[in-house]
């Protein structure tokens, strides 16, 4: 994987943070939270062939263009068990909530497993990190020392807890235990605002004493 690279595009009203981590000419996709013909577009300039959508979870701002996408490219969605009847319902995935426009999708195709996880040539871990929502996943692929940590952590800050589903110190613990064990110099890549490090939310974010 020493070729794997990792691109952000800030997409839908929220401005969520959608990954493409891709080698070669394959690429998965990570929360598709909107403007499809965007991400598409983008897509088609890199000459990639996106091969699955993984989410995070299942808010709306993080949803937003799977239905697009998955039918566009005819791939599979992947999701936590916790959040299964989320996609179709927009009281759980809380656009429902906010002066948006409802967001119902099909549900996901597979269920991520916690632990190793392969699909197609990319391998990586997947960490259970509920407290901004109960399904809430990081994605760690090891040899890049890259985290996708979705709405649990960003730059000095942590996500959300008053949602349907939202613990507060659930997702403290979450982010200490399985993330912040990680080590300082992983890269994190959250689902809104930049890039930071283990090393500097260790030192920096106010919400997290170590």
């Amino acid at each position: 994987m020493n070729n794997l690279q990792i691109q952000g595009l800030s997409l839908g009203q929220l401005g969520t943070n959608c990954y493409v981590i891709y080698k070669d000419n394959q690429a998965i996709i990570i929360d598709p939270g909107g403007d499809s013909k965007i991400l598409c577009d983008w897509l088609t300039k890199k000459e990639l062939i996106p091969i699955s959508i993984l989410l995070t979870h299942a808010h709306f701002d993080h949803i937003g263009a799977v239905e697009d996408i998955r039918n566009h490219y005819q791939i599979p969605v992947y999701l936590h068990q916790a959040e299964e009847d989320w996609m179709e319902d927009p009281t759980l995935n809380g656009s429902g909530l906010f002066p948006v426009e409802n967001v119902v999708c099909r549900p996901a195709d597979y269920i991520i497993p916690i632990g190793m996880m392969e699909v197609g040539s990319f391998s990586f871990e997947v960490k259970h990190t509920p407290g901004h929502s109960p399904g809430g996943v990081s994605f760690i692929f090891a040899d890049e020392k890259i985290v996708v940590s979705g709405d649990c952590l960003f730059e000095n800050g942590i996500g959300r807890t008053d949602l349907p589903g939202g613990n507060h110190q659930q997702l403290i613990n979450s982010i200490k235990e399985q993330l912040l064990t990680l080590g300082d110099s992983y890269k994190i890549y959250p689902g809104h605002g930049p890039m930071t490090t283990i090393e500097k939310e260790k030192k920096f974010n106010p919400f997290i004493s170590v």
